[in-house]
């Protein structure tokens, strides 16, 4: 049997509570990872963000602009509705940017033990849908975190 501590990766990147959502997205991009733990400042887990909690934020500021068929009065208005959705988009990228990471995280984190079974993680990967568990041990502190691909870099060892 495979254990999650010999399959997870140990130098986990994280993001604090406190930091701002903009802070948070420039850690995943540069890390190239779709997600991370949130600790806190004594580094307990106390959340996970995805770059999908980050897309959420942003799609509530998305354009609605119904372009099927316009009216003639339509293709005089939609300059100016596009102009004034894209000062809404911005302005609301500009509020989104500075919000805080826990404003947003997941509170409820799936973790799981070092000690478990890779496949339990896979298991609990496919139940909930997640792609990464953070690995804790029996204090609650981060020790690690498992992927996808750690799961599946453990079977073809």
């Amino acid at each position: 049997m495979i254990k999650v501590k010999d399959a997870m990766q140990s130098d986990v990147i994280t993001v604090k509570r406190t930091n701002s959502i903009h802070e948070a997205a420039r850690v995943l991009r540069e890390n190239r990872i779709s997600g991370a733990p949130v600790v806190d400042d004594d580094g307990k887990l106390v959340g996970i963000i995805s770059e999908e909690d980050i897309m959420r934020l942003l799609e509530v500021h998305s354009p609605r602009l119904n372009l099927i068929l316009p009216s003639p009065l339509d293709l005089v208005e939609l300059p100016i509705r596009m102009k004034h959705e894209y000062d809404e988009i911005a302005k609301g990228i500009r509020k989104a940017a500075v919000m805080l990471v826990e404003e947003i995280m997941k509170e409820k984190v799936i973790t799981v033990s070092p000690e478990a079974s890779v496949s339990d993680a896979a298991e609990l990967m496919d139940k909930h849908d997640i792609k990464r568990l953070p690995v804790v041990d029996e204090d609650g502190n981060l020790v690690g975190i498992i992927t996808r691909g750690d799961v599946i870099g453990a079977f073809v060892k």
